[in-house]
């Protein structure tokens, strides 16, 4: 029993040190500035001239950066070694410990390319320590219900539009019309507005209704379904930013306090002793007190007086 509440100390005394670091703007200026220097490493191993005269400066560097990188994930899970599921709970975690700890792993550090994929996934863990950037990467994930929703009402408006090119079209110009897919392909720019004088043109050669073809699509593609994609993408920012709002407002819990070691027994017996003297030095200055200031007992006549006094009473 000792040992175990000895265990539970030590890691509040752990995790409560950890969190003091963890939320020190010191560091988040130095996991941020690392952060950073790595992305500058990265690009310059795109350089050959950079990598054929600094290649072992560059090899020690990269180690370097990322045993810096397992440190403060490790920093990480101390700060909450006594509460290890809140770690796991944020998904900035998840990430960070997917990314670093990926660079461990054999099977990967074979892979050159996926290995430089995780080294690239470094420089997104610039977005924990930068707010907005932050809103806007959770905006961006909330979004996604409504762009899938988006995409089948494109995907449908391209179809018939296609179809309907493909039909009065592609005899005429087969190289935009020729099949379904090279009419899809074609409208897709035309979403952009990409190319939309010549289509036009071509298509005023063909038929005088085809500026109705054309002008109908740019309005259902470009400017309303386009709009439609802005709105959604808006409606998830704003949400995700009063979440931001509210997770900031919202009062933390406080840090967890070690408990105080236990006295040495001599000094908790010598404090009980104080204690028991001061009580009987009290309850003396008590017994003194009280029969001085106790209330005097009403005295009791007798005789012809004590009659007249009661006689007088009763006619009273």
């Amino acid at each position: 029993m000792a040992d175990a509440r000895t265990t539970t100390r030590s890691t509040t005394r752990l995790a409560a040190r950890a969190s003091r670091a963890v939320d020190s703007p010191f560091f988040t200026r130095a996991v941020f500035v690392l952060i950073v220097a790595n992305a500058v490493l990265l690009g310059a191993e795109t350089y050959t001239g950079v990598v054929a005269g600094w290649l072992p400066l560059l090899k020690t560097a990269e180690h370097l950066f990322l045993a810096a990188f397992a440190a403060e994930i490790l920093l990480r899970l101390a700060a909450h070694a006594d509460r290890p599921a809140a770690f796991f709970r944020d998904p900035w975690n998840l990430f960070d410990l997917a990314v670093v700890t990926g660079a461990f792993l054999p099977f990967l550090r074979e892979n050159t390319t996926v290995l430089r994929l995780l080294r690239l996934a470094r420089v997104l863990r610039a977005a924990r320590f930068l707010p907005q950037l932050r809103i806007v990467l959770v905006a961006v994930g909330k979004s996604l219900p409504g762009t899938l929703s988006f995409l089948l009402v494109g995907g449908l408006l391209l179809y018939v539009y296609a179809m309907v090119g493909w039909t009065f079209f592609a005899d005429d110009d087969p190289e935009h019309f020729g099949s379904l897919g090279r009419a899809a392909f074609t409208l897709f720019l035309l979403i952009t507005l990409d190319g939309l004088g010549d289509a036009v043109r071509t298509g005023l050669e063909i038929s005088r209704w085809t500026i109705v073809y054309f002008a109908s699509f740019v309005l259902f593609g470009s400017f309303l379904l386009v709009n439609l994609l802005i709105g959604v993408v808006i409606g998830s920012l704003d949400e995700a930013r009063r979440e931001a709002e509210s997770d900031s407002g919202s009062p933390k819990p406080p840090a967890a306090v070690p408990p105080a070691a236990p006295e040495p027994l001599p000094l908790l017996r010598a404090r009980i002793a104080a204690a028991r003297t001061a009580l009987d030095d009290a309850e003396r200055a008590l017994t003194q007190v009280a029969p001085a200031n106790a209330p005097r007992a009403p005295q009791v006549r007798h005789g012809p007086a004590a009659s007249s006094v009661a006689a007088g009473d009763a006619r009273r």
